[in-house]
């Protein structure tokens, strides 16, 4: 059971993240609503996905993505861009989402919200230097190397 995302259903009707292809990187992850809902254009919503988790390992971190075709068809993407789910969270995984369309969208009961990738990561501690190395890009922030 140390190479698997171990998960219990928060509300009885929870859908278990499921992969759409062999290929998939992540799993889709589905509203668990009661009803559907109403999503009007500029507003967000924090919609429930009725499941929660445990990761194999502190090294590892659960990162929930839009799923493109919402965000390209319908404007529907996560509010906070993307959500961390820490290692060490074990409560309800809830998806916020914001209509940045131009039209009200209706949630549905049991919809692909948005999707998961379970990734590893590095604690790296952060060490304070006098001075950084030198690179050929330095300073050059936001659009510095190109269009």
């Amino acid at each position: 059971m140390n190479n698997c995302v171990k998960f219990v259903r928060k509300r009885e009707f929870a859908v278990v993240p499921t992969r759409a292809t062999v290929g998939s990187a992540a799993v889709d992850l589905y509203a668990c609503l009661s009803e559907d809902f109403v999503l009007k254009t500029g507003h967000h919503v924090l919609v429930p996905t009725g499941i929660a988790i445990e990761l194999p390992g502190n090294d590892l971190v659960a990162l929930v993505f839009a799923r493109s075709g919402l965000a390209t068809k319908f404007g529907i993407a996560l509010a906070n861009g993307v959500g961390v789910i820490d290692s060490d969270y074990r409560g309800e995984i809830c998806v916020a989402l914001r209509n940045f369309g131009a039209q009200d969208y209706i949630i549905k009961k049991n919809e692909r919200i948005a999707q998961m990738v379970v990734m590893p990561i590095l604690a790296l501690p952060f060490v304070k230097v006098d001075k950084l190395s030198d690179t050929a890009r330095g300073n050059g922030g936001f659009g510095s190397t190109g269009r």
